[in-house]
């Protein structure tokens, strides 16, 4: 009785020193995981990237990662070349001054491209537009390591609705901005490129001041989120591409 007994023992001394083993195994394999890749993100544009008016953290590229990190996709903070007032030639001079002074990666896994406004509003022929927006597409999608699946381009928000354009002709400027938006809405079909329209909700800023900010003009961090939604979704989708 007293062998069996010591037997016993054994196997479960065994047992326990092997289970012991296995755990801290397990320690250290979750140890090494513990550092993981964050997707990192591009944003190309102007006023409406860079936020105008709202804090850093409502501006819709932070709110973007913000969703996309709340849902367990982590995403590193994004890296954002943008000012208010630019145009197509001013963001493209920019971004090779930029890419000057701290070279831009060529593997960004989401670029997203916004721009137009400004040259809408310094009454820019859509013609004169058409080739400047697609030279900076194709460098989104060069940023994007030549993967046009991680490319997306926003359509113009319309400014005609809000208190900023009262004394100018609204009607007009929409008729400016769907012209715009019909022109890198064709060009980005071209490269397959995905395209969010966002246009539609900023025009509901007519009967809902809250989508503004108080200068009047740009959208509000509560419209942003609505952008970073319908952004977070397709970034989501593309990702499982």
């Amino acid at each position: 009785m007293k062998k069996y007994y010591f037997s016993y023992r054994f196997i479960f001394f065994i047992i326990l020193l092997t289970n012991q083993w296995a755990c801290h195994t397990n320690e250290k394999t979750m140890t090494g995981q513990s550092t993981i890749q964050k997707y990192s993100y591009l944003a190309l544009g102007d006023s409406y990237t860079i936020g105008e008016s709202v804090p850093t953290k409502e501006n819709f590229p932070h709110q973007v990662c913000h969703l996309l990190q709340n849902e367990g996709i982590p995403f590193e903070n994004p890296r954002i070349i943008a000012k208010t007032g630019w145009t197509t030639d001013e963001l493209n001079a920019a971004i090779e001054k930029a890419d000057a002074n701290e070279p831009i990666a060529t593997n960004y896994d989401i670029v997203t491209l916004l721009i137009g406004v400004n040259n809408q509003y310094r009454g820019r022929t859509v013609e004169n537009y058409a080739p400047e927006f697609e030279n900076l597409l194709k460098k989104a999608i060069a940023f994007a390591g030549g993967k046009n699946k991680n490319v997306i381009v926003i359509s113009i928000p319309d400014w005609s609705v809000t208190p900023f354009a009262k004394d100018r002709n609204p009607s007009q400027i929409a008729k400016a901005i769907d012209a715009y938006n019909a022109m890198n809405l064709k060009i980005s079909k071209t490269y397959n490129i995905t395209y969010i329209n966002i246009t539609n909700l900023t025009r509901e800023a007519a009967t809902d001041k809250s989508l503004l900010t108080t200068d009047g003009l740009h959208p509000s961090g509560k419209d942003y989120l609505r952008w970073a939604q319908k952004i977070a979704a397709a970034i989501k989708k593309n990702l499982q591409k």
